[in-house]
């Protein structure tokens, strides 16, 4: 069985697996470098944007650093899976909420609770989430207006990378 293994790049490094995983079919390890070119993170709306980590196209889920700049708002939503989130750089909250999540903080948010995520103050919130599955984004009658999932998240990267001149192949490196 020949193994496809994807392409290096100064932004994500691996090993190969172990001989015995590999003929099995396993793909190797992500390390993924902090993004250090801008051009890296894809926005989602305005003074929203996020920073690939990994695509599962086996069980759906995927990792991101999501970022957001005072008056970002991340549209109301939510998972039919759980989603969790460590908290690295700012503070951020529901609006359905009275907590605010800060530097160091984890969040667990079970499926199908509804919120909106915003960040208020005036410093960039980032924070690594991992999203089992689709995210719903929904009206003010709950009805569902988009549904991002990997191959939603995968082409909107697609697109960006191939405007700012990383190329359309730039995403295929995060995708397990």
């Amino acid at each position: 069985m020949n193994i496809v293994t994807p392409g290096l790049t100064g932004h994500v490094t691996f090993d190969p697996p172990p001989a015995q995983l590999a003929g099995l079919g396993m793909k190797p390890e992500l390390v993924v470098a902090p993004a250090e070119d801008e051009r890296i993170w894809v926005e989602l709306e305005p003074n929203v944007w996020f920073r690939p980590l990994f695509f599962d196209m086996n069980g759906g889920g995927h990792g991101e650093v999501l970022r957001v700049k005072r008056g970002g708002i991340l549209s109301r939503h939510k998972h039919s899976t759980p989603v969790h989130g460590i908290v690295l750089k700012g503070q951020w909250r529901y609006l359905e909420h009275s907590w605010v999540a800060t530097p160091g903080a984890y969040v667990m948010e079970p499926p199908g609770e509804i919120h909106t995520l915003t960040c208020d103050n005036d410093d960039e919130m980032q924070t690594a989430f991992i999203i089992l599955g689709p995210t719903l984004y929904l009206d003010e009658q709950d009805r569902v207006t988009l549904i991002e999932d990997n191959f939603h998240l995968i082409e909107t990267a697609r697109k960006h990378y191939i405007k700012v001149g990383l190329g359309a192949d730039f995403v295929k490196q995060f995708i397990r």
